[in-house]
């Protein structure tokens, strides 16, 4: 088995490439969409009109003699061979900073270590079923999935159609039933059962209570709709749900985790990454979980819209014009401050991330802008101020009612063990609330 470290958003020399060239052709220059109707599980999911993750967007697409790798995070696998794609924030031996980012806004188990597994194949399965009580979440939000079946009965209360065959051969001699088929709408079905099928393959696992216990009370409803459960008819769920995916776009949600659910019971039967012709594995998008990180540092103060759920959508016109989703706007009116969590460093933060924020203080008239960004070494915050005046009459000079400021939190590296990031990136976490309790003064 052979193994390949890279780092998010960074330009690599192809030949590097070379111990893993069976994953490399795989998924060079092709975009999202396509890796993932080759089995690639992305999260989130890609979503139309989304800013920071689109379905064109590639994990590697080539420059010249080189290939840059984007925003994504995570483990591609193909046939014996592993691409393993790390945050360039972590400088140190082992990518801490993107198993904090996991636990953070994931809820991941502790038990989780990106570093010292011995089966990647493993890892990656297990990432798959520490995202089933997010999506299970996410779906059951839209209320319980409903949806027309046709069950079977054999009785003497008929209410649908005879079926000639299945009657002759139940009910010979004729004893009084009727065997027929009525279609029902019913939350007992398909899809409910492949969920079901999946809680209970979570279950038996060491670490399953625990994981389950995070969604309680959608997991009781769903066991409590199923009682028909039965565990031998796993296969014919599962094939059911694949020859049946969701297609409305209200139920997008469960779409996602019916996707989710086959891809973890079918690992009973195909290792994850280890098919002949598949290429499989699962990527994060950095900018995302950056934002949701941000957002649990902040949230006391500030609104969080978010453009792939489609909540708190804002407009910058009348008559529903000029849709947008700030990062965040302050719950305080009057000295409002619009923040913008960035996936970059502060030196790559320039041109259209100004003239967006701008855009934004001046919808909401804000005075105050801020970038949040993740950075490599102490740094003091940058305070920009707008300038006023023209060239053409020689008049610029920095005016003192609108500023940006460029806020980082320090990702420490070259720790001891994770405990120790934990303890560190905290205690950094800590020093930057309260720089933005300065800022908002």
């Amino acid at each position: 088995m052979t193994e390949l470290k890279i780092k998010d958003n960074t330009l690599i020399r192809k030949e590097h490439f070379e111990v893993v060239a069976g994953v490399t052709d795989k998924i060079a220059d092709k975009t999202l969409e396509q890796l993932e109707k080759e089995g690639v599980f992305i999260f989130p999911e890609l979503i139309k009109g989304a800013e920071d993750l689109s379905k064109e967007q590639m994990v590697l697409q080539s420059v010249n003699g080189n290939y840059r790798s984007s925003n994504l995070m995570g483990f591609l696998g193909y046939g014996d061979g592993h691409l393993i794609i790390e945050s360039r924030f972590s400088t140190g031996k082992y990518d801490y900073f993107f198993r904090y980012l996991l636990e953070s806004v994931l809820r991941f188990p502790n038990i989780l270590d990106l570093n010292t597994a011995a089966n990647q194949d493993e890892l990656m399965f297990d990432l798959l079923q520490f995202l089933f009580p997010y999506y299970l979440k996410e779906a059951m939000r839209k209320g319980l999935f409903k949806t027309y079946i046709q069950n079977q009965y054999n009785d003497g209360n008929v209410k649908g159609t005879i079926d000639i065959a299945r009657h002759v051969r139940k009910n010979t001699p004729f004893i009084g039933n009727i065997a027929y088929t009525q279609r029902e709408f019913s939350y007992n079905n398909f899809l409910i059962q492949l969920i079901r099928h999946t809680i209970e393959f979570i279950k038996k696992k060491s670490y399953g209570k625990n994981l389950l216990q995070r969604t309680k009370d959608e997991v009781a409803l769903v066991v409590e709709s199923t009682n028909g459960y039965d565990f031998f008819e796993r296969r014919e769920i599962i094939i059911e749900n694949i020859k049946n995916p969701i297609r409305h776009a209200y139920y997008r949600e469960y779409r996602a985790l019916q996707r989710l659910c086959i891809m973890i019971l079918q690992h009973e039967k195909h290792q994850i990454g280890s098919g002949l012709n598949q290429i499989n594995g699962i990527l994060f998008d950095g900018a995302w979980i950056w934002e949701e990180y941000i957002n649990l540092l902040i949230s006391d103060n500030f609104y969080h819209p978010m453009n792939k759920a489609g909540h708190g959508a804002q407009r910058l016109f009348a008559g529903n014009t000029g849709l947008i989703y700030p990062d965040f706007i302050s719950h305080e009116v009057e000295k409002r401050i619009i923040a913008d969590a960035k996936y970059k460093p502060d030196y790559n933060i320039k041109g259209n991330d100004y003239l967006q924020l701008l855009a934004y203080m001046f919808r909401f008239e804000a005075k105050k802008g801020m970038y949040i960004y993740p950075e490599h070494q102490e740094a003091d915050t940058i305070e920009l101020k707008m300038n006023s005046g023209s060239t053409y009459e020689n008049n610029v000079c920095p005016r003192d009612d609108i500023k940006v400021f460029k806020c980082g939190l320090k990702i420490p590296n070259d720790c001891i063990d994770y405990s120790d990031f934990k303890e560190e990136i905290k205690r950094n976490e800590e020093a930057l609330k309260q720089e933005f309790l300065a800022i908002m003064m």
